[in-house]
């Protein structure tokens, strides 16, 4: 699906009039002007909150997952206007996905253990209010699966979103919480702010109501979370390199990865940031991408005015980020089709376009002579993030020992980045995948503490 930045534009701001939304007014619905405030409801919330039975929870859950799929085109089209990220179609995929594939109550569980003794029982509770920052690349996706595993644990939850996201975020939460009222639950089991700054992130972090914080986002957020004093899930950045060897199907992998890599235009940081290839197959794998999946192969003068066009001696040109191809190139005087939906080149390892993760469908393939070759330079490229990878290989061996060197908490084989998410794949989908602390692929059970419940000499009936 592919919508003019005009057509974007003029839906939402019919949308924003309609829902009476002006740049500082976002609704009343779990939006306060203060971090304390927000943090206070947000505790009152869960006062009620844990007193609900699962299947109360599940009502709510469900009205969210309802009104996230009503709203999800809106939701899209706000996040690109917002941000001038992404693509419209793919980011409503997403949103429907999250409603769909993101946990519930029913990723609770319980451990027993009985016998001559008694029995005794380990359960989840919740940890009471989370304080969570989110991002701008995935800003009401984020916000309503990080929301939904939360709550359906017995916690509410303070965000803190990225104030370039803010009117998308904060029409998230406003929705979240009208879905919790009609479906019988309490207000504010999600709050934000009007105006989020990076001291009402302070205070969030440091706020005596706030056992648990929840980080999503680059790598100067995680760490300020990590260095609180406080129990911290940071989801970080990731640098995913795609393998390709020999015994792979070509044709299907240049298919799969470009797939994956123009994903809303490369802004989910599961996404094939870089390719590293068997020489053996590499410029068949490259004629596949050009010739059939829509890739522009950049000479080394283009190469070099994107690099001084989407790196700055900060970092990342924010400007760049999220957008198409046909767009990265207009930046750099090159014109081209609306089929030409990536970039690619050969380059080393070092390329500043392939060494960085750049969050742009840039797509640089690195030659390796052979399998442990390819291997050395994908664990070198993804830079012990631990976050993502993929492979494309049908030698089992190979692909075991890939896993094991790269160590990544995904690894995709045979198929777009995108797979690991549910989306074409098997198992649950989440925006919050924290690496850098090792949970993982986040969900209900992750926002959880263990408690042990003992009856000594009693209920054993064996």
């Amino acid at each position: 699906m592919n919508f003019s930045e005009s057509d974007v534009s003029a839906i939402v701001k019919q949308v924003v009039a309609k829902l009476n939304l002006s740049d500082g007014d976002f609704g009343s619905k779990g939006i306060f002007d203060d971090m304390n405030e927000a943090i206070a409801a947000a505790k009152e919330a869960q006062q009620i909150v844990r007193r609900m039975s699962l299947d109360a929870r599940e009502k709510v859950i469900a009205n969210i997952r309802k009104k996230t799929i009503e709203n999800a085109e809106i939701l899209a089209r706000m996040g690109v206007e917002e941000t001038g990220m992404g693509n419209v179609g793919h980011k409503i995929l997403k949103h429907k996905l999250t409603a769909e594939m993101t946990p519930g109550t029913e990723d609770l569980t319980t451990t027993a253990w009985s016998g001559d003794k008694g029995l005794t029982l380990v359960e989840m509770g919740p940890f009471g209010v989370i304080g969570a920052i989110t991002p701008c690349t995935n800003p009401s996706e984020t916000i309503i699966c990080n929301t939904i595993g939360m709550f359906a644990a017995g916690n509410t939850v303070v965000f803190n979103p990225h104030p370039a996201a803010i009117k998308t975020s904060n029409y998230a939460v406003n929705m979240i919480n009208e879905a919790s009222l009609e479906a019988g639950g309490p207000a504010n089991i999600c709050c934000s702010l009007k105006k989020p700054t990076l001291e009402s992130s302070a205070i969030m972090m440091k706020h005596k109501d706030i056992p648990l914080l929840v980080a999503t986002g680059g790598p100067g957020v995680v760490t300020a979370v990590l260095s609180s004093g406080k129990r911290g899930i940071g989801a970080g950045a990731g640098n995913p390199p795609a393998l390709v060897d020999e015994t792979a199907d070509i044709r299907k992998a240049a298919e799969d990865i470009v797939n994956g890599c123009t994903f809303d235009n490369n802004l989910p940081c599961i996404a094939e940031k870089e390719i590293v290839a068997v020489d053996e197959i590499a410029d068949e794998l490259m004629k596949y991408m050009v010739e059939e999946q829509g890739c522009y192969l950049a000479s080394k003068e283009i190469q070099d005015k994107l690099v001084a066009t989407v790196l700055t001696p900060k970092g990342l040109n924010r400007k760049c980020v999220g957008r198409s191809a046909k767009a990265l190139l207009a930046m750099v005087g090159v014109d081209v089709p609306d089929s030409i939906r990536c970039i690619t080149f050969f380059g080393e390892k070092e390329h500043p376009l392939i060494a960085e993760e750049l969050m742009m469908p840039i797509l640089g393939i690195v030659r390796a002579k052979d399998f442990d070759d390819a291997v050395e330079k994908a664990v070198w490229l993804e830079h012990g993030n631990r976050h993502s990878a993929h492979i494309h290989s049908k030698n089992v061996d190979r692909i075991t020992e890939y896993a094991k060197a790269i160590d990544t908490a995904i690894l995709v084989k045979n198929g777009p980045s995108y797979s690991a998410l549910g989306f074409g794949g098997e198992g649950y989908c989440t925006f919050t995948i924290a690496s850098r602390t090792g949970e993982g692929l986040t969900a209900a059970h992750t926002f959880t503490k263990s408690r042990r419940c003992v009856m000594v000499e009693s209920l054993c009936i064996r």
